[in-house]
């Protein structure tokens, strides 16, 4: 006679990783209506469906699918909003991540369509090449970004750097390849007079301008168009930050570490803010975004934890120091290097 078979193993993470698109379905569908907008007090099914003029029935039962997944609380037959949501996920809190959620989706989820054929017969570099090429694409990715800097983690490192000796004296910064900007805008906004410059292509530095003027930082703030691997960044900086965008210079990563050192005054500091990968590239998981993006492009650009301090080493920084923070989007390395 046959008898069950004897199992050790759990299959509880297996079975939420089949069940776990069906989350991000509802959250995403939720973005896309705007549905989260209408519930900020508790309100019930069938006002919203009336409000939208969405089917009441099905919108009962999306509103209590997003109650499961702890979007949206329900009591007494009414829903509202989850703190997390109201702040993140509705579009006048205080930081609105659509956006950037959308954004990802359209980067790395939307590509798992193909991700057999990827596997089977490879990158197809031209569809890729086409986007990275696309100044509208990058005008669309800096403001997805924002939410990024918006979502706490611009405070977060924006604390470390106020905290660096000789910050107080500090006259001059370079948010290179700095996207919105709102990294730079936070720096600068934390000290009493420094001018700070975003460097990023010509459709970028529109969208950094754009919340220069909204942080009311005119005065103190400008932006400058071009290619980081290819043109000047300027000089005699006392500050030069780098977030998630040394990436593109991976391959290239001694001469472009060079061209910063160069850029800053003596006693001037770095600080490298990106992915840190470890255990052989395989953690941390919320790195699985760039798996996909590299196997579109057939290029690994992601760095290994401690490939950027070397490369600061190379270049003649006086001292490196490095540190990993945990942050809503994993962990994530931050690299301060000291010239001489």
């Amino acid at each position: 006679m046959k008898h069950l078979p004897d199992i050790n193993e759990d299959f509880t993470g297996l079975y939420q990783m089949v069940i776990a698109p069906i989350r991000t379905k509802l959250m995403m569908t939720g973005l896309d209506l705007k549905i989260f907008n209408h519930l900020s007090e508790f309100i019930s099914a069938g006002a919203v469906a009336q409000i939208m003029n969405i089917h009441p029935g099905n919108t009962k039962r999306f509103l209590d699918g997003l109650s499961m997944i702890d979007l949206v609380e329900k009591k007494n037959g009414l829903y509202r909003n989850l703190p997390v949501t109201q702040t993140f996920l509705t579009e006048d809190g205080p930081a609105y991540l659509g956006p950037l959620f959308f954004a990802t989706q359209h980067a790395a989820i939307d590509s798992l369509a193909n991700l057999a054929d990827l596997i089977q017969k490879g990158p197809s570099p031209v569809s890729y090449e086409s986007d990275m090429g696309d100044e509208s694409f990058w005008a669309e990715a800096a403001e997805a970004g924002a939410g990024w800097a918006l979502g706490g983690i611009g405070q977060m490192t924006t604390e470390i750097i106020s905290r660096l000796p000789g910050f107080p004296s500090f006259k001059k910064m370079l948010d290179l390849g700095g996207g919105p900007g709102i990294f730079g805008i936070a720096i600068v906004a934390a000290h009493p007079s420094m001018k700070g410059i975003i460097f990023d292509q010509p459709a970028v530095v529109k969208v950094a301008e754009k919340y220069i003027m909204e942080y009311e930082l005119e005065d103190r703030m400008r932006t400058m168009a071009g290619d980081y691997m290819k043109d000047s960044i300027g000089e005699n900086y006392d500050l030069i930050w780098a977030s998630a965008t040394l990436n593109f210079a991976r391959h290239n990563i001694d001469p472009m570490m060079k061209k910063i050192c160069d850029a800053l005054n003596p006693g001037g500091v770095f600080v490298s803010f990106a992915d840190g990968m470890t255990y052989e590239k395989t953690s941390p998981d919320t790195m699985l975004t760039h798996v996909v993006m590299e196997m579109r492009s057939g290029t690994d650009s992601a760095f290994e934890q401690g490939e950027i301090a070397d490369a600061m080493i190379r270049a003649g920084f006086r001292s490196v120091r490095s540190r990993t923070l945990n942050t809503p989007v994993g962990d994530m390395d931050m690299d301060i290097a000291r010239k001489g």
